[in-house]
């Protein structure tokens, strides 16, 4: 099963209007995903459509009612109770800022959890408040609400907002969540990192690694997500991500780590991007301006590495079937001719995961031509080629050559 617990309504800034539960609903649908975080439990209006939209499915997990669905084939995609917090506070002398993913085994445990941190901040302002609440507190806040909730620490490399990150520049789950750091069990990964790159960080050892969207838009679902292997239940979800591989956790799959917006050092403004070891080289200063650059996700795991690595946890590398179509045929991803594509693949072969991770090449071909089915056969064999992503940008994939192209058109 594929799960994508962190997710967004269009109750959060700088969202779709379509991120609402009839679009979420349909796209996981078109992706594959079996179980999909609701995302924004905290805001009031997200929690009226909720309870309006869902029925209760299996324990502790929720299903779109059937006149609320744009499709209706297949296996309905399950809900389970998630939202994001931003917090925002001081602690030792530093501001720090740090997002954390919270789950819950019922609409009624988020509403309650919510009425305790309406007294914190304002949670009708954004589906992803911003409190004045430390990390700690939180953890704590959660836990007396009901001790089977799980808090996951988001994105934990991005560097303005994350407890690893260069801004915020904890480097120990003990320094972010004091006491009750036993409690944490696993942690988000982000789009601008993958588990080999974590593999050699000691303050992550023996957690679990996670990977979701973070998506904004119905659309972007699964760019990231995470393989289970359980009977659908809330807690059987909480035991895989507790507890790992001998209760269901089967790895994630990735972002190739260059793909995402903070992986190497830069300055957008300036168009600079750099590796690291040249940011350090350079004291991480931009080289036509002189300002600050932004750390990246690479340079900051490896301040935080050790020595020695661990097991790399399993996970597979993919990009989203838009953007292969689109690196396939050197066209941008918005194009028309990539949603054609795009549908065209799901409507005759299958959902998207499907096509990306098991379609026969033969049968893409037949459908998308030529250029497409050997980038994906690139893409699954990891023949890819990036401009990484830096301050901002995301990176740029290239899958065939344009000589390529010519002889396969």
């Amino acid at each position: 099963m594929i799960a994508d617990l962190h997710i967004h309504s269009r109750y959060s800034r700088a969202t779709s209007r379509e991120a609402d539960l009839e679009h979420l609903d349909l796209w996981a649908r078109k992706k594959g995903i079996g179980l999909l975080g609701t995302g924004d439990f905290t805001h009031p209006a997200w929690q009226q459509e909720m309870r309006e939209k869902l029925e209760p499915a299996e324990e502790g997990l929720y299903v779109l009612k059937k006149p609320y669905r744009l499709l209706d084939e297949g296996e309905s995609p399950r809900f389970v109770v998630t939202g994001e917090i931003s917090s925002v506070y001081k602690r030792d002398g530093k501001t720090r800022k740090v997002h954390n993913l919270l789950l819950l085994p019922s609409l009624e445990k988020g509403e309650q959890l919510s009425e305790k941190l309406s007294r914190v901040g304002n949670l009708h302002a954004d589906g992803r408040p911003i409190l004045k609440l430390d990390s700690e507190d939180l953890l704590g806040m959660l836990l007396d609400t009901d001790a089977e909730g799980e808090l996951i620490p988001a994105h934990i490399w991005t560097p303005h907002y994350s407890m690893f990150g260069a801004f915020s520049a904890f480097s120990t789950l003990e320094e972010c969540f004091g006491d009750l750091a036993g409690h944490i069990h696993g942690i988000e990964t982000g789009l601008s990192s993958d588990p080999p790159m974590n593999a050699g960080v000691p303050a992550l050892r023996g957690l679990r690694l996670i990977s979701n969207s973070d998506a904004h838009s119905p659309g972007k679902l699964g760019r990231e997500a995470s393989l289970l292997e359980i009977d659908l239940s809330y807690q059987n979800l909480l035991e895989a991500i507790r507890q790992g591989e001998e209760k269901g956790w089967r790895g994630t799959i990735e972002f190739f780590p260059q793909e995402g917006k903070y992986h190497w050092d830069g300055h957008r403004v300036c168009r600079v991007s750099m590796p690291p070891e040249e940011g350090e080289m350079r004291g991480n200063l931009c080289p036509v301006c002189g300002k600050k650059m932004t750390v990246g996700v690479c340079h900051r795991v490896l301040e935080l590495s050790g020595d020695g690595k661990t097991e790399t946890a399993p996970y597979e590398s993919l990009a989203p079937l838009p953007e292969t179509i689109a690196a396939s045929l050197h066209v941008g991803v918005s194009s028309v001719k990539v949603k054609r594509l795009y549908e065209s693949l799901l409507c005759q072969l299958g959902p998207e995961f499907f096509v990306l991770r098991q379609a026969r090449i033969a049968d893409v071909e037949k459908v998308a031509g030529a250029c497409v089915a050997q980038g994906l056969c690139n893409l699954r064999e990891g023949k890819v080629c990036w401009e990484p992503g830096y301050d901002g940008v995301y990176g740029r994939l290239h899958l065939l050559t344009e000589q390529e192209r010519k002889e396969m058109k």
